[in-house]
């Protein structure tokens, strides 16, 4: 990591100390988080290891099912149950290859099949039951029938880039001769400047769960909502990657968190000192408070009341309620968390790229989005402020 985000990291959170930790009512001295320990990941099987060739080869039926449905009525294309059974034996390789061999997230894989579900679906309902039957003009069909029903260009483009993974993946797997979206367009995302929240009013909202925690300090709830909000603001996490750490993902003399990002990538970020000091008082008094007498073995770092790791759901209406609270702005989900952190990097004076590694990233174009945004609060405030904007 660059010197560039520990001194913007750094410089936050000593600014965040300094206002939201002033006065604190405990003392995390003897408090310690369990040593780091190394995360081993489960070397599973390969795809190509149960199924590496759908039988049958390139646009072969994939059994007496499907042969023998050549002559059907269109009545019966109409049939869900049907349509799945044509398509299925590849979906299934297909989500084994995403899962086992590109380790995408569970959400991703969803997605996909979705995506090419619908697809399935649209090219049976037409007549085409084989991959070999599929063709540029049938995928332009779909992409234009979205288009008329009005679904969003990020929709479409989702899709379209859904199709191009899935039939380059049956190109490796010989499964085609030709790819039917080689050379295939989709439309351009909507460029969009996300919602983020303003430093001083992240120092708000700090300051305001210091406070009612002090108020309620039997509430284990909120003392998770604190400890969460502030990692999530102290590091530029997603709500997936915080739900997925341990314990031992806490570099407690480092000040550092170890991250298992999407694709499995893994990476480390640094932790500031107000953050860290509100972990500790999460693993020592709410955490513990929250295990089962007599449990063991339990390495979440963020639990629910029964000691199980804690839901990515009932974490966002934890963050989405303290949001409510907050007056002058309508930012909702997890997301606007890592939407400021970026957003206060970039206008304390960090490094684009070291930001891309900070928020993990894949490509710098995504992370690009902030410099608009700081860009654009420039423009705001030198039209108020300047005496000839």
């Amino acid at each position: 990591m660059s010197n560039t985000i520990g001194t913007a990291s750094n410089n936050t959170a000593n600014k965040l100390e300094s206002s939201a930790y002033q006065g604190s009512s405990y003392d995390d001295s003897t408090t310690d988080l369990l040593p780091e320990t190394p995360q081993k990941t489960k070397k599973l099987a390969s795809a190509h290891d149960t199924t590496r060739r759908i039988p049958g080869g390139s646009g072969a039926p994939l059994d007496s099912a499907s042969a023998a449905s050549a002559e059907t009525p269109d009545s019966v294309l109409e049939n869900p149950e049907y349509l799945s059974r044509a398509f299925d034996p590849y979906l299934e390789s297909f989500e084994r290859y995403l899962r086992y061999e590109k380790h995408r997230s569970e959400a991703t894989i969803r997605s996909y099949i979705s995506d090419l579900q619908e697809f399935f679906g649209y090219a049976a309902r037409r007549g085409t039951r084989t991959l070999e039957g599929i063709d540029i003009t049938l995928i332009r069909s779909w992409l234009g029938y979205m288009h008329r029903v009005r679904k969003a260009k990020t929709t479409v483009a989702r899709r379209g880039s859904t199709l191009r993974t899935f039939f380059n993946w049956a190109m490796e797997e010989e499964l085609l001769t030709e790819n039917p979206t080689r050379g295939m367009s989709v439309p351009a995302k909507d460029a969009y400047l996300p919602e983020v929240l303003s430093q001083d009013t992240m120092e708000q909202l700090l300051d305001s769960l210091r406070e009612s925690y002090r108020a309620e300090p039997d509430n284990i709830r909120l003392l998770r909502t604190w400890a969460v909000i502030e990692l999530l603001y102290a590091t530029g996490i997603r709500i997936s990657e915080l739900a997925g750490l341990d314990l031992g993902s806490v570099h407690r003399e480092a000040k550092t968190v170890r991250v298992i990002g999407k694709g499995n990538k893994e990476r480390v970020v640094p932790l500031g000192t107000p953050a860290l000091k509100v972990l500790n008082l999460w693993v020592r008094k709410g955490r513990a408070s929250w295990i089962p007498e007599g449990s063991s073995g339990i390495t979440a770092l963020f639990i629910g009341p029964r000691g199980k790791r804690a839901n990515v759901r009932q974490l966002r209406e934890d963050i989405n309620r303290v949001l409510r609270t907050l007056e002058n702005t309508s930012a909702r989900g997890a997301h606007v968390l890592r939407h400021s952190t970026a957003t206060h990097l970039v206008d304390g004076g960090a490094d684009i790229r070291s930001v891309q590694e900070l928020l993990g990233h894949a490509s710098l174009a995504t992370t690009q989005i902030y410099t608009h945004v700081s860009m654009e609060r420039l423009a705001q405030t030198y039209a108020r402020a300047h005496p000839r904007a």
